[in-house]
């Protein structure tokens, strides 16, 4: 790609038997360049599935929208929540780019959705060169990592025409959506949860700028008909983003005529691979399903 640029030298790298759908060996290119905001390199890494499908999917791992500060802090993208999910999405057939983006406390929202934005715009500006459909470009990820993937379903961000940079022009809306224990009403988790994001606290006030700033940032906020079909994936005994969480946006986006399916997940609780589940659906296996029926054109 004549427009990547790598930071420091391009690793490319063979991972097999790190999940057990990944029994292919998919290659990764590790630490592309997707923007750059005040010198600060924005990454990704892409996972290039050994049978490709022609798509994409934008994979954003949970973090509570922070990140330890210095120079050495380990990058979100290597949490190890792409193992988990990435690789069995390349096994799939998806060409899947998990990214890093600015986080609190050094950067508050909307830094974190612009930068998911950034990597959308990116990747289909490139798609060509990606090998999948520019059109058709899916979104996954969990925790606030879902919260961000469903906020690039639910706005209509078309681009800035006339902006310097092509990448900007492009859409940052996607496809299709897979959130796992996504915070989709801010005013629905405890305030001390989403401090990070702000950087304060929501006030009691409905009026409050503060409380209008929550609303304006939850994904229920924005449903329209029209948008992507989501796939909510969510532990019934979450306790750091409540089920609630999801049953309001399924019921939001079902009202709205939006295919939607809330996946339970009995007595988990909160995290990448649902601690404490009983019993636990295939998950792994319904996100990948979901992407191959709405994502897919056959």
């Amino acid at each position: 790609m004549t427009q990547r640029i790598l930071v420091g030298a391009l690793a490319v790298v063979l991972i097999g038997g790190l999940a057990d759908r990944a029994g292919a060996e998919e290659r990764v290119e590790r630490n592309v360049v997707f923007g750059m905001y005040s010198g600060l390199a924005l990454l990704m890494d892409v996972y290039y599935p050994e049978n490709p499908n022609g798509y994409g999917i934008v994979f954003i791992s949970g973090s509570g929208w922070t990140r330890e500060l210095g120079l050495d802090a380990t990058p979100l993208k290597e949490s190890g929540q792409e193992e988990i999910y990435a690789l069995p999405l390349a096994a799939a057939g998806y060409t899947v780019f998990g990214i890093n983006h600015r986080a609190s406390p050094r950067f508050r929202h909307p830094a974190h959705l612009e930068d998911a934005q950034r990597a959308v715009r990116f990747v289909r500006h490139h798609a060509s060169e990606f090998g999948i459909d520019p059109d058709r470009i899916g979104a996954m990820g969990g925790s606030s990592g879902g919260h961000l993937a469903s906020l690039l379903g639910v706005l209509d961000d078309k681009g800035t025409a006339d902006d310097a940079s092509p990448v900007n022009r492009e859409s940052a809306k996607v496809q299709v959506v897979v959130a796992r224990a996504a915070p989709t009403d801010l005013t629905l988790v405890a305030p001390g949860r989403v401090h990070p994001l702000f950087g304060f606290r929501r006030s009691a006030r409905t009026d409050s700028v503060e409380h209008q700033r929550f609303v304006a940032a939850s994904p229920v906020t924005h449903v329209t008909p029209g948008d992507p079909p989501m796939l909510l994936v969510h532990g019934d005994a979450d306790d750091v983003v409540s089920y609630e969480n999801a049953e309001v946006m399924q019921a939001v986006l079902e009202k709205a005529g939006v295919p939607v399916e809330l996946l339970r997940v009995p007595g988990a609780g909160h995290g990448p691979t649902f601690p404490g589940a009983v019993n636990p659906p295939d998950y792994i296996g319904a996100m990948i399903a979901w992407f191959d029926r709405y994502l897919l054109v056959r």
